[in-house]
């Protein structure tokens, strides 16, 4: 078989693509690799048999990561969750990674790392699997009602209703505003949690490059911003991919409120489930918060060549160090080494 490479961003053929493969989801989106392009400076390309000009009846999207600090890599895709290859004969995607583990060892990179969706085990790929994670997906097809049922009675229930009665009002867009309310809150989260807030860059990329697929969702107290969520819609999914709020207002379930909100929205969008994405096999608190929403959890594997260590979970500065030193961060500095680090972490 013989491979050919393109540009996502230039060649229309893989939004075409991407359009019409059920397998596609947010993270194959032209819009998201432009962003991840504009923010990190990687270079994304799609890897297909289609000769130039020709449909595509497959492809693999990666980028090309280049960094002195943790060393240049091919990744299937940086910042994603998830992104499987778009090929539907196993012994294709056997070609497509051969031709990646070549590139990597003559491009002298430091691994190939893929995150596909579902298990690469049998495709006789020879790739070692690096790390795992739990991944969880909401079921939308039952109706509102069996949905909310569904949900913890105490954990989610009780407090969607402390939150009607507390009156908190809701909001979803993409406005400036809102923007800076769902940053504001965010930085407060990263610091709670000991890592640096992505760069600020990102989002008003991942704003102006998905355009109408992209909404922020935010509860307030008053005139407070206290919980928010940002949500990609894909296919038929949508992606909750950052979730943040204030501590001190926890109580009044802001939280739970917003993923109410947000089950209504995609059922009368026509979206068939929530994406609620990857945690950390020893992130027990939000695996459980997971759990509690009725999303069904599965097993998530990546895997790399050749097999090397993972990086720690905080990137390039470990978790103990990030928990002893954001406190003393201001928040204008904190997002400004969150700018010039997180380029390197993808």
């Amino acid at each position: 078989m013989s491979l050919h490479t393109l540009n996502p961003l230039a060649d229309s053929r893989w939004a075409d693509l991407v359009a019409r493969d059920p397998r596609a989801s947010a993270f194959h989106e032209p819009g998201w690799l432009e962003a991840l392009a504009r923010t990190y400076g990687y270079e994304p390309f799609v890897i297909t048999s289609a000769s130039p000009g020709k449909a595509l009846r497959n492809g693999m999207v990666l980028c090309r990561v280049s960094s002195w600090l943790t060393r240049n890599r091919l990744v299937s895709l940086p910042f994603s969750d998830h992104c499987d290859p778009l090929v539907e004969d196993p012994r294709d995607l056997t070609t497509f990674v051969e031709f990646l583990k070549q590139e990597t060892t003559s491009q002298r990179g430091r691994y190939l790392e893929l995150r596909p969706a579902y298990d690469l085990a049998g495709t006789n790929t020879e790739l070692a699997e690096s790390r795992s994670y739990c991944w969880h997906v909401l079921d939308l097809t039952p109706s509102l009602q069996e949905i909310f049922e569904n949900f913890h009675p105490d954990s989610i229930q009780r407090k969607i209703r402390r939150a009607e009665r507390e009156g908190l009002g809701y909001e979803t867009g993409c406005s400036a505003s809102l923007q800076a309310e769902f940053y504001g809150l965010l930085q407060k989260t990263r610091r709670r949690h000991g890592l640096l807030p992505q760069p600020r860059a990102w989002f008003r990329n991942l704003s102006e490059c998905l355009g109408p697929k992209l909404d922020i969702h935010v509860a307030r107290k008053g005139k407070i911003a206290i919980a928010a969520l940002l949500t990609i819609r894909g296919r038929s999914a949508v992606v909750y991919k950052y979730g943040c709020s204030d501590e001190r207002y926890h109580p009044l379930g802001g939280m739970p409120l917003l993923f109410w909100k947000l089950v209504g929205e995609s059922k009368r969008n026509g979206a068939s489930q929530i994406d609620l994405g990857r945690s950390d096999l020893d992130g027990r608190g939000l695996i459980t918060f997971k759990n509690r929403l009725g999303a069904k959890p599965r097993s998530l594997k990546y895997y790399r060549f050749p097999k090397v260590a993972p990086p720690a979970q905080s990137g390039v500065m470990g978790p103990h160090l990030m928990r002893w030193v954001m406190p003393l961060l201001p928040d204008p500095l904190a997002a400004t080494l969150g700018g010039m680090l997180y380029k390197h972490m993808g």
